[in-house]
């Protein structure tokens, strides 16, 4: 591939706004030497950000639709964010920051998981020996061997009935369906967490959500600039030019901020980082009296997209792998919002954790198999000091609750939240602040989260640089980057560094993945933990 080494003439376009997208642009300016002004972020929405989102007010409520958890050695993330100014203070990066904030209220949750309202004791993961040797062997096996496997293919029933199964599903997300790919790759790649798996040891937030902590800051950045923000511009097609040893961008089809279609004539010396496919499309809000309605691909200008652009060339990737089972793939998640701290209050004498040091507490013996985070308050910058937010999810939102007897796809943010009040035992001390309308909380069903997680093979996801490309890369969750964890926002930066350092002379390498399985020190501790 010929790397481009003159950067004045020519345009970039980059497909979506979110981390991935930002990361790239921000490279582009400072590796590549291309001038903000030739930059264009094309994105369908009417805000950037992609799936770090976080929105609303006291109020009518604020949303977070997720959250992205972080590590120290998330390498290419954090040195993205070492060059830009936090959202408070532009002498201090986020970088900084975060890890000033981090170090500030350290994750040690110690109510982790609930049984029948009371913790759990996790001094053991209670793995048996078999369950032991499955993991180790499922370690030192190839990727290969695994493709299209799921993870209750490799495991006994009794797997999935142990504290480890229930602390990594929660935390990371996985069902038993899950590809078993990438639970080795979460294995060999955060196994420095292991040990302090149980209390949340070693993750890192932001001080903010992560849309006031990190995608304004970014947004900001490179408008400063002049990187153009076509808000409200959707790439419905892509054309290509492609031979047997090349493949070129000619020309981008579009929706404009009018609703007019239009195309965008790539020249010769122009640039296409397109994000395929996307988790958190199609996104559908419920409120305090109405669930929130669940949407189908045909809403999906990301998948709708990548499908066109897949049957052009096989080496663009599977899309229907990850998007064509939404009962698999779907996540409904919640907001509340408090104008009262009587939640809080008691959240933090129960669990003994502060607000922000405690992170997921999740209820077991939950239908929904539901958890909540309190995060550090204020978790929004125009978050007034007596009002309180948290957020929470469940992985088994078509199960009957066991207080509500419906499904929680089902379930407006009152019933949502009256379940959860009879998990936590605590439905006499908050009926009175639900009475006074003190509470709101607003559900979103989202259809694409997991899709992620499912399982697939080799050549799914396409290349971040296909063999052949010229003049286009693609990004995100669903551009294959060996041997790194999709979920994460270390593996959308790590894309972005791909495609940029791929393209461009910038006598630049990707950072290496920090591969602490390879420390014996650590090794030890995770064999040590695992054997309790």
């Amino acid at each position: 591939m010929k790397k481009n080494s003159s950067s004045k003439d020519f345009k970039v376009y980059l497909i979506g706004s979110g981390i991935s997208s930002l990361a790239s642009a921000t490279y582009l300016i400072k590796d590549a030497g291309v001038p903000g002004e030739n930059i264009h972020i094309l994105e369908q929405d009417d805000i950037p950000g992609g799936a770090l989102d976080g929105t609303g007010d006291p109020d009518n409520g604020y949303i977070i639709r997720g959250g992205r958890m972080h590590e120290e050695h998330f390498v290419c993330y954090w040195d993205l964010l070492s060059s830009i100014s936090s959202y408070d203070d532009p002498d201090i990066s986020v970088k900084e920051e975060s890890f000033k904030f981090s170090e500030q209220f350290v994750s040690n949750a110690q109510a982790r998981l609930l049984k029948n309202g009371e913790k759990i004791d996790l001094s053991s993961f209670g793995l048996s020996f078999t369950d032991q040797a499955d993991l180790l062997k499922l370690t030192f096996s190839s990727e290969s061997s695994l493709e299209n496997k799921r993870i209750e293919d490799w495991f006994n029933q009794e797997f999935f009935e142990t504290n480890y199964w229930q602390l990594w599903t929660t935390m990371f997300a996985f069902q038993k369906w899950s590809s078993l790919i990438v639970m080795r790759r979460y294995m060999k790649r955060f196994i420095h967490l292991v040990e302090g798996l149980p209390r949340l040891g070693g993750i890192m937030r932001t001080k903010y959500n992560q849309y006031h902590s990190v995608v304004i800051p970014l947004q900001r950045h490179l408008q400063k600039r002049g990187v153009h923000f076509d808000m409200q511009t959707q790439v419905i097609d892509i054309e290509f030019n492609l031979s047997a040893n090349k493949k070129t961008a000619t020309v981008l089809h579009i929706i404009n901020e009018n609703g007019e279609e239009d195309e965008i004539v790539l020249g010769k010396d122009d640039y296409l980082f397109m994000t395929n496919g996307s988790i958190t499309e199609s996104t559908a809000h419920g409120s305090w009296t109405k669930a929130p309605i669940l949407k189908d691909k045909s809403t999906s200008g990301a998948w709708m997209l990548w499908e066109k652009i897949a049957r052009t060339d096989k080496a663009f990737g599977n899309p229907g792998v990850f998007s064509n089972n939404i009962d698999l793939q779907k996540w409904y998640s919640f907001t509340a919002t408090l104008k009262s701290s009587k939640f809080h209050d008691y959240m933090e004498s129960f669990s003994g954790n502060v607000d922000g040091t405690g992170g997921l507490v999740t209820m077991t013996d939950s239908n929904w198999l539901m958890s909540i985070v309190i995060a550090r308050q204020p978790h929004f910058p125009n978050q007034p000091e007596d009002v309180k937010i948290f957020w929470g999810y469940a992985l088994h939102p078509d199960r009957k609750g066991n207080y509500i007897k419906k499904k929680m796809s089902e379930c407006n943010g009152e019933e949502i939240l009256e379940e959860l009040w009879y998990q936590l035992k605590i439905q006499n001390l908050m009926q009175p602040i639900v009475d006074s309308g003190k509470v709101n909380c607003i559900p979103v069903a989202m259809p694409f989260i997991d899709s992620l997680f499912m399982p697939y093979a080799k050549g799914d996801r396409p290349d971040v640089l296909p063999k052949g490309t010229t003049n286009f890369a693609f990004l995100g969750q669903f551009a294959e980057v060996a041997n790194e964890c999709v979920f994460t926002v270390e593996y959308s930066v790590r894309c972005a560094q791909t495609a940029v350092y791929g393209l461009f002379e910038t006598g630049k390498d990707v950072l290496p993945i920090y591969n602490s399985i390879h420390k014996p020190e650590v090794l030890i501790k995770a064999l040590k933990a695992v054997n309790k």
